[in-house]
């Protein structure tokens, strides 16, 4: 019997170093695996710092392009009005010669007559005015040879008579 305890106690004692190496080989491989996974997360953590770098400049470009976006909407935004106040006035501009040309042809239209008569009365009076250019003519044209011809007589004097 003591043989059989010895024997149980060798084979107590294999099977106990039989797991510890089992459990050193685990532990062995677990440590790899955990060396591996150590530098897997370094690299993570370098692309991740690479990726927040990048996100924060991406961020602060972003934010630029919305300021200045916003400011040139303004500045859009008051070329706009301005041009639609351009358009306001010329439309108002419009409407004002409208009334005024349509006014204008109201008078005309109700003083048909009148201007009528004018053009009649001033065409007469171009006539006689012409036909008093014409009378003159002659006279002055006979006043003028007299003249001519009393100039050229040297030797008689000329007579006044104040009257």
């Amino acid at each position: 019997m003591i043989l059989i305890l010895y024997l149980s106690a060798a084979v107590v004692a294999i099977a106990i170093f039989y797991l510890v190496v089992s459990v050193s080989k685990t532990l062995r491989s677990v440590q790899q695996t955990l060396t591996s996974v150590a530098g897997t997360l370094d690299g993570l953590e370098k692309q991740m710092t690479g990726i927040t770098t990048e996100t924060t400049a991406l961020l602060h470009k972003t934010n630029l392009l919305a300021e200045d976006i916003q400011r040139k909407s303004e500045a859009l935004n008051t070329v706009v009005d301005s041009v639609k106040g351009v358009g306001d006035s010329i439309h108002d501009l419009n409407k004002s010669l409208k009334n005024v040309s349509t006014s204008v042809s109201q008078k005309v239209e109700e003083n048909k007559e009148t201007v009528a008569q004018v053009v009649q009365w001033s065409n007469v009076a171009m006539d006689v005015w012409e036909r008093l250019k014409a009378r003159r003519k002659p006279v002055q044209q006979s006043t003028v040879d007299s003249t001519a011809t009393e100039l050229a007589k040297p030797s008689q004097k000329r007579s006044r008579s104040y009257s």
